[in-house]
């Protein structure tokens, strides 16, 4: 039997955007997922936070140095709208022990081997928009002004998510859930490790630096660093144009170990940068063969019914 030219289109169509969203093969920044689910689960009850009531996946890891580098040698020849930072280009503690060279215009970028896997930070919320863009548009030569966000040069303000991006920064409460929720046992941990209690064998507080991104204890959900390390931006408008941040950072020595539990909460301008502050990035499930058979079977009934 033959389908319908007009529904073959509609199908080819439907296809070619869910492909949107797979990360191509010719990418040179290959992130790691993790896929959340229990779609509809209620909020945690001591903050009101985590409720999410569709699936997505979230950066098993905070980016890297190594993979921010990657985003600065595709797009940052000039630098424009400062996504290298001072304080990436620190050496010591409060810095990504970024190189820059060459003048602007053809600007490249590296980083050490001892700090490639630690995560990147010196960071504005702009900066993690622009990441998120570029490798939602498929990153190479592609845009990082448009895509999940439509910043057109902006570098203050508020800026929202648009509809339908692939590659975001995360909501709160998908962050949230992500650290704090066990979906096995439909409850809430105080802290990212699972637990009520921390130690810092479990997450990187209280040190003396970044240490790499694999560190510590995995979450209930299977993610590494949501606590400690770096803090982490997230999609939240806090108190004007404030970003939400969460997860503490390895900078014991003002903020121990409740920084990095459900109940604490911070914002700041997200213009802002500081050599303890990264993110991690989310995006939406990829299409699997059984969705594409779907779709394809739906498109003939479809045409079945006419």
């Amino acid at each position: 039997m033959r389908i319908n030219p007009t529904y073959s289109n509609y199908l080819a169509a439907a296809l070619a955007a869910l492909a949107t969203i797979t990360t191509p093969a010719f990418a040179v920044v290959n992130m790691s997922w993790t896929s959340i689910g229990n779609t509809g689960n209620a909020a945690d009850p001591s903050t009101g936070y985590g409720a999410v009531d569709h699936a997505y996946n979230i950066g098993t890891y905070e980016v890297t140095n190594a993979q921010y580098v990657d985003f600065l040698n595709a797009k940052g020849a000039s630098n424009s709208n400062g996504i290298f930072t001072a304080t990436m280009g620190t050496a010591g503690t409060y810095g990504s022990n970024i190189t820059q060279s060459g003048a602007s215009g053809s600007y490249s970028y590296s980083v050490g081997s001892t700090y490639a896997n630690l995560p990147v930070v010196g960071v504005t919320w702009f900066n993690a928009a622009r990441f998120s863009n570029w490798l939602g548009n498929g990153q190479g030569s592609n845009s990082m002004e448009t895509g999940a966000y439509t910043l057109a040069g902006a570098m203050s303000g508020i800026i929202t998510a648009n509809a339908g991006a692939s590659v975001y920064i995360p909501s709160e409460n998908e962050w949230y859930k992500a650290a704090y929720y066990n979906g096995a046992s439909l409850t809430y941990s105080l802290y990212p490790n699972g637990q009520n209690t921390i130690t810092t064998a479990d997450a990187n507080y209280n040190s003396t630096g970044s240490a790499d991104v694999g560190y510590g204890k995995v979450s209930s959900s299977g993610t590494f660093g949501q606590g400690g390390n770096a803090w982490e931006w997230n999609d939240a408008v806090i108190s004007g144009s404030s970003r939400g941040l969460r997860g503490g950072s390895w900078n014991g020595s003002v903020l121990l170990d409740y920084a990095l539990a459900s109940s604490y909460r911070s914002n700041l301008d997200p213009s802002l940068e500081s050599g303890n502050m990264g993110f991690r990035v989310a995006s939406v499930p990829e299409p699997t063969t059984g969705l594409l058979a779907l779709l394809a079977s739906g498109v003939w009934l479809i045409r079945r019914k006419r």
